[in-house]
């Protein structure tokens, strides 16, 4: 029996450095899993898209798929957007049995990629001590992925820094700059800021204007080992726990 194909969704950007990353990152889930067909579709701004994949997929003779937001929260996209899309799929291709995995975050994981990126750029682990940090993500309107931030911010605080703040690029308050300098006055002399983001573009350029004043400044979770893997780990729990798309 052939195991389901893994289809990542992104978002897509006008930034093209968006879809290098995102096909770096898929390339090296490829590369973990040697014989799962994974494949890349666009909700926007890029090629594929999502239907044109599922399309194609059919015209293959491919009967399951798992479909995977690469998203690090559930908000709009992952509730309604994507959702909308695969219901839109399953009816015009009544064949093809299509799963919804569940968003990346939170994971461990995550935190584990999110500070070898600030160990990368410059924080020596034993400093985590005395190093305040923002976590910065893209922001929301919605309250569940604004919570899992401050809840991702209350667990790294309990890893070793010395205080963490969250913060967003847009739709939510405080700012990057905000929190840095929130953290300044509380008296902290080191701050580093950690942008929760997978690939580069608009939001994530705001989250390094705002990082100016900071020390340190980390690069967006990009390809890095940790995603790949947990882009395997949800494709494994989708394929036992979801159900299909055009059931549900």
């Amino acid at each position: 029996m052939r195991s389901p194909v893994l289809l990542v969704i992104a978002h897509g950007s006008r930034d093209p450095r968006h879809a290098a990353t995102v096909h770096a990152l898929v390339e090296r889930a490829r590369s973990l899993r040697p014989g799962l067909r994974v494949e890349t579709g666009f909700l926007d701004f890029n090629a594929p898209s999502v239907p044109r994949v599922l399309e194609r997929l059919a015209a293959d003779g491919v009967e399951d798929v798992v479909a995977l937001p690469l998203l690090l929260t559930r908000a709009f996209h992952a509730k309604a957007d994507i959702p909308a899309v695969l219901h839109e799929a399953s009816a015009r291709l009544p064949r093809l049995r299509i799963r919804q995995a569940e968003v990346l975050g939170p994971s461990p994981l995550l935190l584990s990629a999110l500070e070898k990126r600030l160990y990368e750029a410059g924080v020596d682990p034993s400093q985590k001590g005395s190093t305040g940090l923002v976590l910065a993500s893209a922001g929301s309107t919605d309250p569940e992925a604004i919570a899992a931030i401050a809840d991702i911010a209350r667990e790294l605080r309990h890893t070793g820094w010395c205080a963490v703040r969250p913060a967003f690029a847009s739709a939510s308050l405080p700012r990057t700059e905000e929190a840095v300098r929130a953290l300044r006055e509380e008296g902290v002399r080191r701050v580093a800021v950690a942008p929760y983001v997978i690939a580069p573009g608009f939001l994530p350029d705001r989250i390094a204007r705002g990082a100016e004043e900071a020390d340190v400044i980390a690069d967006v979770l990009g390809a890095a080992p940790e995603l790949a893997r947990l882009l395997l780990r949800r494709y494994e729990e989708a394929r036992v726990d979801r159900p299909l798309a055009n059931t549900a």
